[in-house]
């Protein structure tokens, strides 16, 4: 009941989020689309195997996911910006070039094929989890297809959207929240207003602070998890 709860405020979140960014005209439709269609696997998948998995190691699990991924981002925060290693499947690259509404233009080049995988992975744990996939796929856009910081979390948002919307049906159609509409009321107005505001603030955020941000937020959620479980 709880995963499915919060994987419908996810998608609240993200959609609210998705707005916003195309607004500013940072998010990357086509890949945002092909990626998304990659997660939905994923996330039936991920749903459908949510209740068979002890609550106490769900909790570790998660709280371990976190802070490894936590503790990457806040000591490599500048690499993504600084390097761009060269990987054994960096052939067959799709460029892309953006400009923000701003006028801030961006050129990269990523390989679709490991997108889709990463996005197959993404769709799972994000449903499985019932939390947000940003916090996988950000770092993923940004280490591993060198994405911009800022066009990889726009875009996150939007897949995002697309995948836990598909998540949550699942878990409508199997019934794992019938009693949960209220709480997703209660609690979608603050994420939806949230996510606005964060959205506005990372106009004023360079790259690695959202990355650092975003480390020190995993960490402590992952820390309190583990007390928990």
């Amino acid at each position: 009941k709880l995963t499915s709860i919060s994987l419908a405020i996810v998608f609240l979140n993200a959609l609210s989020g998705s707005g916003a960014y195309a607004l500013m005209r940072r998010i990357d439709y086509r890949s945002a689309l092909m990626f998304a269609v990659a997660t939905i696997p994923g996330a039936i998948l991920g749903a459908l195997n949510t209740g068979f998995v002890p609550r106490r190691l769900f909790d570790v699990l998660f709280g371990v996911l976190l802070i490894g991924a936590g503790i990457f981002l806040n000591v490599r925060p500048n690499m993504a910006e600084t390097t761009r290693r060269i990987y054994f499947f960096d052939h067959h690259q799709i460029k892309r070039h953006m400009e923000e509404a701003d006028g801030t233009a961006f050129d990269y080049a990523f390989n679709p094929k490991v997108g889709i995988f990463l996005s197959l992975f993404v769709g799972y744990v994000s449903s499985f989890l019932g939390i947000g996939g940003g916090i996988i796929h950000v770092p993923a856009l940004v280490y591993l297809l060198h994405f911009p910081v800022h066009v990889a979390t726009a875009t996150s948002h939007l897949i995002l959207a697309i995948m836990a919307f598909t998540g949550t049906i699942v878990h409508i159609v199997n019934g794992t929240f019938p009693y949960g509409v209220h709480y997703i009321i209660s609690l979608g107005i603050g994420v939806l207003l949230g996510a606005q505001i964060g959205a506005q603030l990372s106009r004023f955020l360079k790259g690695n602070w959202i990355i650092r941000s975003l480390a020190a937020a995993l960490g402590l959620v992952g820390i309190r998890i583990l007390f928990m479980a």
